[in-house]
């Protein structure tokens, strides 16, 4: 054996990332709104792009980028870059295509700009004349702004800065989130001085803001309204014993009979548990829908929200005259990348779009029952069964499906939901999707009336409708669905009982 330097030759394969396959990967996981500031962000950088968001779409000097349509690239042999034609392709099958959009410059009109669905049902979603969705946010001020605004000239101009910070401790909600010691640690202050600032705070609208726990708001609200007597005192003293419907108890503490426990009960129920959720916080944000579904005589229609998506076109003109003047090598050279880059771009959007397209179909070939009948109806559905029948990789389904929404006959959707666990059926037959069992659970539950309904009681009901279910998964469910267990159900119950 040689010990000396020498120098070798050897063959290996190895996965090779290009940028261009990282930027495609990286699209199909975008939802229409972040593709739309992506878009944004490469026409800033890349003189050769426009979008007709700013542009004239018909200008003669600006063409869209003709598409290949001879490319037929599995997303597997992509990763693995076993496509032809030097430019990897994203999943895309044309041949069994249906509903489609040419390329992101295609538009038209339609329920979203795109395909001609004249008539189809929408959801009550799409069209230039619907709702403005952002004329019913949220334009007050905000809650420390509000409270900030009444404490100068409530507050000495000395203590403006304890008042300042306690304020920003407060929660949306309302509620100081500090400790007052803490507080008067931090700012090197007497703690008495820090609790009568926020006695004065405690005084400010909303009524009960700067409340430490949910007894002190409701006793600040019954002070305001002249209604902080001992027997209200002890009862706000006691919540957890209202919690739990012990009102035998609470009569003989408070010492009132039935119609004066009825008569506290009812003033708690009327004062604000949150009082700061009236102001401001961040505005309620609206989901806009990336696909569209909708029935037609010929079938189902599935189209791209095209109205979120800006119409990227390449300025070949422009090309034309740079390409055409006196440059040296590195101007050239960064000239071709820009073209390139701009190709590649429009080509990765338009077989984006395909691809979740491709998608959609099939979930909604799955999934038919739920559009025509409900969620009753909703099969167990996994990635894999999607992938499988379109012929891409699992990856590639879940990428598209992450933070994308469909709009319906039947309403807002994401496109995760449709992927549900099975429940095996009780008499043998097909499996059900667990959003089923919920809709189940919940529709028992809504109906139970003043008899309640325990879990193992639930169980029996589930199995006389063919629900092959354990009485823990029920219990799972029902958390899940926000609602109480039969003891809770049965003490809410009791309260709504008290007049």
């Amino acid at each position: 054996m040689s010990l000396a330097p020498r120098l070798d030759i050897r063959q290996s394969q190895s996965l090779v990332m290009t940028p261009q396959l990282q930027q495609a990967i990286k699209l199909l996981a975008l939802s229409n709104l972040e593709i739309e500031g992506f878009i944004a962000e490469e026409v800033e950088r890349n003189p050769l792009l426009e979008s007709s968001a700013a542009e004239d779409s018909d200008a003669p000097d600006r063409e869209p980028v003709p598409e290949v349509r001879d490319e037929r690239v599995a997303a597997d042999e992509l990763v693995a870059g076993t496509g032809d034609g030097g430019e990897p392709a994203l999943d895309v099958d044309y041949a069994t295509e249906s509903h489609q959009q040419d390329s992101v410059a295609d538009g038209g009109s339609g329920m979203d700009g795109a395909l001609s669905m004249t008539g189809a049902s929408t959801g009550g979603l799409g069209g230039e004349d619907g709702p403005d969705l952002e004329a019913f946010a949220d334009t007050s001020l905000s809650l420390a702004d509000h409270l900030l605004a009444q404490a100068g000239p409530a507050i000495p101009h000395e203590d403006a800065f304890i008042a300042a910070h306690l304020i920003d401790q407060i929660d949306e909600a309302g509620y100081l989130t500090a400790s007052l010691l803490d507080v008067a640690n931090r700012l090197g202050v007497p703690l008495v001085r820090v609790e009568r600032v926020l006695a004065t705070i405690q005084t400010f609208d909303p009524t009960g803001v700067g409340a430490r726990d949910l007894g002190e708001c409701l006793a600040l609200q019954a002070k305001e309204a002249d209604r902080y007597d001992p027997c209200i005192a002890r009862l706000i003293d006691n919540l957890d014993l209202l919690a739990r419907g012990e009102l035998t108890r609470l009569k003989r503490m408070c010492d009132v009979d039935d119609e004066d426990m009825a008569d506290m009960i009812r003033e708690l129920r009327g004062y604000d548990p949150k009082p700061g959720c009236r102001y401001g916080g961040e505005p309620a944000q609206s989901v806009t829908p990336d696909l569209f579904v909708a029935r037609t005589k010929a079938g189902w229609a599935i189209e791209i929200n095209a109205a979120t998506l800006p119409r990227v076109l390449v300025n070949r003109s422009y090309y034309t005259e740079l390409s055409g003047g006196q440059q040296d090598k590195a101007s050239k050279a960064w000239l071709s990348d820009c073209l390139a880059s701009a190709n590649w771009l429009v080509k990765a959007l338009d077989q984006r779009q395909r691809t979740i397209i491709k998608v959609a179909t099939e979930i909604v070939k799955q999934q038919e029952a739920f559009f025509l009948k409900g969620v009753a109806h909703l099969r167990p559905l996994t990635l894999r069964q999607v992938a499988d029948a379109i012929e891409m990789h699992e990856s590639t389904v879940s990428r598209v499906t992450s933070n994308k929404y469909v709009s319906c006959a039947r309403g807002l959707y994401e496109l995760k939901y449709f992927f549900t666990s099975a429940i095996q059926s009780a008499d043998g037959g097909e499996a059900v999707s667990a959003q089923a069992v919920k809709s189940a659970i919940r529709a028992l539950i809504d109906t139970e009336g003043a008899k309640i309904l325990s879990d193992d009681t639930l169980v029996e009901l589930l199995n006389a409708k063919g629900f092959d279910i354990a009485r823990r998964t029920v219990a799972k469910y029902r958390e899940a669905l926000g609602i109480g267990s039969s003891v809770q159900r049965r003490r809410a119950k009791a309260l709504e009982g008290v007049r």
